[in-house]
């Protein structure tokens, strides 16, 4: 009797072990929606115990603008706790001048944007901005994460506890201790280049032990696999515009790069807001770049 053999189907194969990494903006986002990641992290940034972070509400990105000439302010990550605090998570791996102004500028419109006209100024609640950094913000140093607040400059009192920053440079990580925690094995994490170095991180601390979870199963889905992938473009194509703007004049560089980066996503069909964001435009600038091509 003769045997039918079975024909083999040939499948394309996935790349090995291919994971994300947290510091692709869409991949931190990705992570943040699980509460008790958000809880973890937050816990740790705080430097309280995670069973004082009980409650966290992820709260909408866009920052509302009062008037018609106003720039809008689009967050990465924005957290409220339960006494009102409002945190903002931000993942910058991509070359981006004037960090500083941008940042206070996100702060202070989180800060005032609690409030309305006429409204009691004792409503406002704190507000915090955190800064994850893939480069060196602070090179006369070696210190890795920073809290800055308002302090008088000779006494160090503090003025108000009402806004404050946090600063995270992952490009600094001293060499690893066996007895490091809190927001070191944090920083260690989403600075993570391997599967290896998630899993270790994720065998110190349970938070951390559920982001490694979450992180293996976002690379396992294929379609969050395309966006993270598309998105990981962008930042190379905003950095390559960034570098070609310095070696060839920078204004017309800046702006050739940004149109044609805001022409891909749109082709890719980003929403505006997203690209206004990633070219760090307002929404009625990209409108007009798009109107001319």
């Amino acid at each position: 009797m003769n045997r039918i053999r079975k024909r083999k189907v040939n499948t394309p194969e996935k790349p090995h072990n291919f994971i994300m990494l947290p510091t692709v903006d869409f991949c931190f986002k990705e992570l943040m929606q699980n509460p008790k990641v958000r809880q973890g992290i937050i816990s740790a940034i705080l430097n309280v115990p995670p069973d004082r972070i009980q409650y966290t509400k992820l709260m909408p990105t866009i920052l509302q603008k009062e008037h018609q000439d106003d720039k809008f302010g689009i967050l990465d990550v924005r957290v409220m706790l339960k006494d009102g605090t409002q945190i903002d998570l931000e993942m910058q791996v991509a070359l981006f001048n004037f960090w500083a102004n941008r940042s206070i500028f996100y702060l202070s419109k989180m800060y005032t944007s609690q409030i309305k006209s006429g409204e009691s100024y004792d409503k406002l609640k704190k507000c915090i901005h955190v800064s994850i950094l893939s480069d060196t913000y602070f090179p006369d140093d070696e210190r890795c994460y920073r809290r800055i607040a308002f302090c008088d400059t000779e006494t160090g009192k503090v003025y108000s506890d009402l806004m404050e920053m946090h600063i995270l440079e992952l490009s600094k990580l001293p060499p690893e201790d066996r007895d490091e925690n809190g927001i070191i094995l944090w920083m260690r994490f989403l600075g993570g280049k391997c599967e290896e170095d998630f899993e270790k991180m994720a065998q110190k601390d349970v938070y951390i032990g559920e982001a490694y979870e979450l992180l293996k199963n976002l690379s396992a889905d294929e379609k969050k696999r395309l966006e993270y992938e598309y998105r990981e473009k962008c930042i190379r194509d905003h950095n390559a515009a960034m570098q070609s703007a310095a070696q060839h004049g920078f204004e017309e560089g800046i702006q050739k790069g940004k149109s044609e980066l805001i022409l891909n996503m749109n082709a890719a069909g980003y929403p505006i807001s997203e690209i206004s964001k990633i070219a760090n435009l307002a929404e009625e600038e990209v409108w007009e770049i798009l109107q001319k091509k």
